[in-house]
């Protein structure tokens, strides 16, 4: 009885041993594991992070490649927008080109007529011009006549007022020989109880001779006025007196 309590306690002392081991193997287990939870830990937190980062990344990504995507399409619409512009660009270089073709044809056409015109118009000048200088040849002749004319009646009236002015000069003399004859003949006569006859024949020939001259300076101021108003009309028709125009 004894002895089985012996062998009972050496083996509950080896289980006891081997379950210590067992514990101290499984402590330094769960240290281990705990270690290795704890590193888990770490690099989950970690891959945790790096998965925020990627997820982040991701997104810019995504936004990245949706701006791209947009660009792209973009392009494509600048590039279907271009080979249009390019077309349209190319009828107006073709509807240009037409317009110019047409445009010149016209100028060409006009310049013709504007040639045509211009000799039909130097063809007509060099007509009116033939046509204005007979007209001028023929008014210069008349004026030429005219002025002929006008110093024939001046040198006719110079010719009559200097004949006037003779005759009543002569009459004067004349006047004046009566007056002496007449003034003679009464101081050969007897005197009589009138007045002195010297004093009235003075008188009469005063009379007489104031009225000769004044008639004279009419008549003469009359020649005078008339050969001023030739001379002026004279004047006034060289003034006028067209030039020949030159061609």
């Amino acid at each position: 009885m004894k002895k089985m309590s012996v062998v009972n306690l050496d083996k509950l002392v080896d289980d006891f041993s081997h379950i210590e081991k067992k514990i101290s193997e499984l402590h330094g287990e769960n240290n281990r594991l705990t270690l290795q939870l704890e590193k888990t830990n770490k690099l989950l937190t970690i891959s945790q992070s790096q998965a925020e980062s990627a997820k982040e990344e991701c997104a810019i990504l995504q936004n990245l490649i949706k701006g791209l995507q947009q660009a792209i399409e973009n392009q494509h619409h600048l590039r279907d927008e271009n080979e249009r512009l390019k077309n349209a660009a190319c009828l107006l270089e073709e509807k240009v080109n037409f317009c110019e073709q047409g445009y010149k044809s016209q100028i060409d056409r006009l310049m013709k007529e504007i040639k045509s015109k211009e000799e039909e118009h130097k063809t007509e000048q060099k007509k009116i011009h033939c046509e204005m200088n007979k007209r001028l040849e023929t008014k210069e002749e008349e004026h030429k006549q005219l002025i002929e004319k006008k110093d024939l009646k001046i040198l006719e009236l110079t010719r009559q007022l200097r004949t006037q002015e003779k005759e009543k000069q002569n009459e004067i003399i004349k006047l004046q020989i009566e007056f002496d004859a007449k003034l003679t003949k009464l101081q050969n006569r007897t005197p009589q109880p009138h007045p002195d006859p010297n004093a009235l024949a003075q008188n009469i020939y005063r009379r007489k001779f104031q009225h000769f001259q004044e008639e004279k300076n009419k008549e003469i101021e009359v020649l005078h006025n008339t050969i001023r108003d030739l001379e002026q009309q004279l004047r006034k028709v060289q003034d006028i007196r067209p030039k020949r125009w030159q061609i």
